[in-house]
Parts: structure tokens; sequence; C-alpha cells
């Protein structure tokens, strides 16, 4: 059995240590206020039954606060209080150094919590634990200096999560929607290098990754960029191909035939676009950004952002090509074809693409396939999202995140160039388990709850204001989301609705089963839960028309705060089963992963509380490999096109470099109860030597997760 140091380091659990505590405490009290020897042995028995019995690893304060409980259950009134003087001294001792134990930790990593914090971090790299111990400073000037003490307190408690405080002490934001149109089409600056409108595909290309680069190291969420931006490209090089075939067969004295001319130029455009795709597949996938990961960018692709003709059948062939290269993989360092996390692809179903017979039907078939081998693209359906988004149909930023509909000068809808300030989230489960079932207490402490996130979310918004465009050229000056001068401040691209910020949600589900006994999907539950839902709403824009900064509700993707959220349940009251009983609570307003439920069923019932979270939300369902029941696949993408906004397909896309196994590599339980990926043909237990892709939380990892959200995805059933 193990527990975590304060360090985050593993170590073996030895009850000698809990008796050796409240001994020194026992000898510093009267003794007829003292424990007796085999109380003492028994609270140290007990404590140990305790951690063994709990399906993941406690820490010294969990434990500590086991010592205090057991002490008080005793009565031994003066022994806890010498215990609680003793720990609060040391405390303040380490509070002192605290930050400088986290970082060399970081150095020799062997801080369990960190190193698993990311799913697409590796912490061994030098550039990534350069980001951690950047942040370990950044989160300790936040807590020290910049937020108010209750709003700290209420993170720590994981009453609310301030979501990335690592990087709070910088002007930064959130996530962005790339205007790569502007950027192409007018010029831009990188690295104080003048870049001019591209004169071919695959120079639009190699701008567009070099561009992407930039504005990850400028941002600390992720970012999106649409195939449509770089699809006039592909005629700019069908010129120039034509040009340069006609004077290669004048050269060669070859007949001339325009109808050869631009067959052979054809043939090179093809090949062009091949290579602008292979470019932005691999640079993206191999560029290292500043915070030590590949950029997190989503590529969208949507035939009717474009015109109808010449145009869309271009972007169609930038699909394709994108989709066919995706479907292939990526080769690891043994040469074999693997999923990579990014770039994340979405792909919108329309009707001119959704049936058999549409003109572009042979394009969702290649989806679907990809999606089958590799798990992406997602899918919007440009149908619902027209009826969710006042007739407009959009990428999101990053994996989930939705910018509300704001309309430019001339009255035209605008979301290129635009982005979202950051993220506060309220865990719904605290609420519920703080009321004790009470239902008119729930709804105070709800609203207590909803004016301490919008406190936090207004920290946020402050943060930001009155900072210079200069931090960021590439975003506020050179046309990735601004252009403005050099010393101007980007203060008016925080209100009139141009960015938002969002108000995150985690526990739906739980919350619904503590208040109601039953799950949220059960009919008489489902009014309940959709009521809280609209209740964030009315706070948003109840929000949004006293401050002018459109609020909005995001159905938050827990990655390590799912397990963050769950031990600080456990720690505040207990384990309540089918509430706190797992090491995890569930994303936004999704089903329980262990709920059994179809594809269909499951998709359906929740398009209605994706509707309600219109700053952003994913649903997915669970299946096996489909790699030979494309038709499934096909069927549930028009099930998605006909009733939901955004969904994905989760399946598994394992290797094992041991034995070569391709498939499905299992999580397994070792000695102490730690959640470990074991492949299932060689038991070969090394992470370092198995290529493991999971949909973490709308993207995809690949360097594994913590113990909470590795049990939640062991958990998955399949629906379908």
């Amino acid at each position: 059995m193990k527990i975590i140091k304060r360090s985050g380091k593993e170590t073996e659990f030895d009850s000698s240590k809990i008796v050796d505590a409240v001994a020194k405490a026992n000898q510093e009290v009267a003794e007829s206020d003292r424990l007796a020897e085999e109380q003492v042995q028994a609270i140290a028995q007990s404590i140990s039954k305790t951690c063994a019995v709990m399906d993941r690893i406690y820490n010294v304060e969990e434990i500590q606060d086991l010592v205090e409980n057991e002490i008080m259950a005793y009565k031994a009134f003066e022994v806890a209080r010498k215990y609680i003087t003793y720990r609060y001294k040391r405390a303040l001792v380490r509070k002192s150094n605290s930050t400088d134990q986290q970082i060399l930790s970081l150095i020799e990593c062997n801080n369990e919590e960190i190193k698993q914090e990311n799913s697409n971090k590796n912490p061994v790299v030098n550039s990534v634990q350069r980001d951690y111990m950047a942040g370990e400073v950044s989160k300790d000037i936040t807590k020290r200096f910049l937020l108010p003490q209750h709003i700290v307190h209420a993170h720590e408690e994981g009453i609310i999560h301030f979501h990335d405080a690592d990087y709070f002490a910088q002007h930064m934001h959130n996530c962005c929607l790339v205007n790569l149109e502007d950027m192409l089409q007018n010029g831009t600056v990188i690295s104080e290098t003048m870049i001019e409108h591209p004169k071919s595909f695959s120079t639009a290309c190699n701008v567009a990754t070099q561009a992407i680069a930039q504005i990850a190291s400028s941002q600390y969420g992720g970012q999106s960029i649409t195939l449509s931006h770089l699809a006039p490209f592909v005629e700019v090089s069908r010129q120039k191909l034509r040009k340069m075939v006609r004077r290669e067969y004048m050269t060669a004295g070859l007949p001339l035939s325009e109808e050869k001319i631009n067959e052979v130029a054809e043939l090179r455009v093809k090949e062009e676009i091949r290579r602008g795709v292979q470019m932005i597949q691999y640079q993206v996938i191999t560029l290292m950004t500043t915070n030590g990961q590949a950029p997190f960018v989503t590529v969208f692709m949507y035939l009717n952002e474009v015109e109808e003709g010449r145009l869309r059948d271009d972007l169609a062939l930038v699909i394709k090509e994108m989709l066919l290269q995706r479907l292939q993989g990526v080769k690891n360092e043994k040469g074999v074809y693997i999923t990579p996390a990014f770039p994340k692809l979405i792909y919108v179903l329309e009707e001119n693409n959704i049936r058999e017979g549409s003109p572009y039907w042979e394009l969702t078939k290649l989806a679907a396939k990809c999606t089958a081998k590799r798990m992406v693209p997602d899918y919007i359906s440009e149908k619902i999202m027209k009826q969710n988004k006042e007739g407009n149909c959009y990428p999101c930023m990053g994996c989930r995140s939705f910018l509300t509909v704001y309309h430019d000068q001339q009255g035209q809808p605008k979301f290129y160039g635009r982005f979202n300030q950051g993220v506060v989230t309220l865990n719904l489960v605290d609420v519920a388990c703080s009321s004790g079932k009470d239902m008119d207490k729930f709804w105070e402490i709800f609203a207590e709850r909803l004016e301490l996130c919008k406190e936090a979310l207004m920290l946020r918004h402050k943060r930001l204001l009155g900072t210079p465009s200069d931090v960021a050229p590439i975003l506020w000056q050179y046309g990735a989301l601004a252009r403005l001068n050099k010393g101007e401040v980007i203060d008016e691209l925080l209100y009139h609705g141009y960015s938002t910020i969002s108000l995150g949600y985690a526990g739906l589900c739980e919350c619904t089963r503590y208040m109601t006994g039953k799950s949220h999907t059960d009919p008489q539950a489902t009014p309940f839960a959709l009521k809280i839902m609209e209740y964030m709403n009315q706070a948003c824009q109840r929000w949004a028309q006293e401050t002018d900064i459109a609020f909005s509700l995001y159905g938050t993707p827990l990655e390590s705060t799912t397990y963050k959220f769950a031990k600080c349940l456990q720690r505040r009251f207990g384990v309540i089963e089918g509430v706190t009983d797992r090491n995890y609570i569930t994303n936004s307003y999704h089903i329980h992963v262990t709920e059994e439920i179809d594809a269909f069923g499951k998709l359906t019932f929740e398009a209605q509380f994706q509707k309600l979270s219109p700053g952003g939300a994913v649903s997915y369902v669970e299946v096996p490999n489909m790699q030979n029941n494309i038709s499934a696949v096909l069927t549930v993408m028009q099930h998605i096109y006909e009733n939901i906004m955004y969904g994905e397909l989760n399946t598994k896309s394992d290797y094992c470099q041991v034995c070569g196994y391709e498939g499905e590599i299992r999580i397994v339980s070792d000695q102490d109860g730690k959640l470990i990926w074991e492949c299932p043909n060689c038991q070969n237990r090394n992470e370092d030597q198995m290529n493991v892709a999971r949909r973490t939380c709308g993207y995809i990892g690949t360097q594994f997760w913590n113990q909470g959200r590795t049990q939640e995805i062991q958990e998955r059933v399949l629906h379908l």
C-alpha cells in the first residue's frame, strides 16, 4: 500500500509514522488526558484499514485528517489539540518553501500527480518541466497576491475550480478562433518577419503552421482554424501550375492542348494539396510550443462555408486529403502507424453530404472510416447548430468552447478573430452535498456559489483589462485576433459580446442523484436537472446585462480536475453511494459512464442539455472496433445530424511496442490497488513501451492520466 507525499512522490505506507506522531502529541499532555498505548495502536490500525479499502492512494494531508478524526473519536481532546497545533506549525514552515519543493519534485520526475496532470504533456521533457516550473511559481504568486483568500480556499476545497492558475500571473486569455483568412489574404508578421500573401497552397499551409505555433505560445487554451481559409489558395496554385506546364510543353516542343495542360496541371494540384496537408499534419504534431506540447489545434471542415462551385470542390479535395492522411496515422519511434492526438478534426454534417446520393457522400464515408480507426473527425450537425445558434454554423475553440453569436458593424455575424477570456467551474456535487438534501437550502447555496463564480470570473476579466497589444503581436497586431496598434490595449475586445467568459459546471449527474435519489435520465429526475441548467443560464444572462461581458455556460472538460473534485468531496462528505464513491465525477451534463444506454438514446437525451450549454459542450458514444462496420458508424453520424449539435465516437487505437499487439490495451490493478495499463497479449506494463490513445474529455490524450480519470476510462460501458 502506498501514499502520496506532499512533494507528489509516491512512497510505501508506514503505519509506524502515525504511531510516532500520535505518541509525540500524547506525551505533551497530562497523564490523565493521554491515550492508552493500545488506543494509539488501534488508531494506526484503523487508518491502515481505511486506506486499504479505498480504491485510490491517500495523500499525507488526508491521512492526517483521518488521524485527527480518530483521536477525536476517543474524546482525547487535549491530544487532538496538540496534534493539530503541531500540524499547523509544520504547515507554516512548509508554506515558506512549498513552491521550492514542488519544483524540485518536478525536476526529479517523482511528482505523480503533476506527471499525470495533462494527458498530452510528457513530464520528463525539459520544455514541459520548464513550463510546469514556471506554472508552480505562477500559482504561488496567484494564490498569495492575485486572488482573495476566500477564492483560493474555495478552489483548494474543490467548491470551484479556478482554471489555469499556472498562467494567471500573465495577461493571457484562454482559447480562440484564428482569423486565418485575414492573416493569409492581407499578410501578417511572424517573429518580426513580414509574411505576404502566399503564392501557392503549400506556402499558405506553411504560413498557417507557423502562425499556429506562435498563437499556441501566446495563449494557454486551444485554437481552431478552418480549411475554408486555405481552400482559395488551391486555385492560386492551379493557375501557377497551368502556366508552368504550358511553358514546359512549349520548351519541349510538344503539341499544345489546353485539355492536356489542364489535366497535367490538375495532377500537380492534387500533389500540392497532398504536400500542404502533410505539412499541416506533421508540423502540428512535431512542433513543440513554449508550454512543452504540440499546439492544441482543431481543424474545421465545413463545405457550406464557401460558395458552391470550384471553390467548394477545391475545399472538398483538401478535406479528402486531410482525412486520408489522418486515416493513415503517423509513425511512432518503431515505425508503426499510430493515432496522433492533434490536430483535432471536426467534420460538418450537411444536406449535401449526409445521405447516399448527396454530392459529397463519398467524403462522408471516408470520414466514417477515419473515425472508426483514428477517433476523429468529430461531427457538428449544421442542421441542429443553426437551430441553436441563430442560423449560424461555426467551429468551437479547441475541443468544445463555443462563442456566442456576435454581429460586426455591418451587421454580419463574426466568429473568426474572437476568443474566450477564461473559465471558472462550479462543482455541482458539492452544492448538493452541502445542502444535506434540503431542497430550499440547495437553491440558497447554489445562488451563493454562483455569485462566488461570478466574482472569480470578474477577476479573470480584470486581469486582461489594460493588456497592451505588444504582449502578443501575432494575436493583437497582425491579424490572428485583431489589428491593433502598438501600445493599444485590448479592452474594447473584452466587452459588447466580442469575446466570451465561461461559467463551467461539473457533476450534474451526481448532483441530481444526491438530491432526487435517481439518475438524471429518469423522467422523474430529468426536470430537476434541466432546472439546474436553466438556473445557471439565467445567471449568465443576468451577469451579461450587468457588465456588458458575454458570460456563457460551459460544459467543463474535466481532465485532472475530475480526480481533484472527487477527492475533495470524499474528504468533505465521506463516501456516498452513487455520488462520491468513485475517484471521478461526471463531466458536465453527461450520462454516467457506467449507465447502460444505447448510442442513439444517449445522444438524443443529452441533446437537450447540450442546447442549454451554449458556451460549449460535446457528447460522445463509446463504441468497440468499428473498422468492419462502417455502415453502423454512418448510421450514428446520421443520428447526430438529425438530433444533436456536436458529437463524437470513442473507439480504441493502441499499440504495444514489446509484442506488436494492436487493439485495446487494458487497465488493471497492481498489488497496491493502483490502476495501470497492461497489454493483454504480453502483459507489458511499461507505459514507455506502449502507445495508448483515449478520448479524455473532448480531445484525444496520449500521455496517460491520473488515477481518477483512469478509473473513469476503465468503467466506460459500450453504447453500441
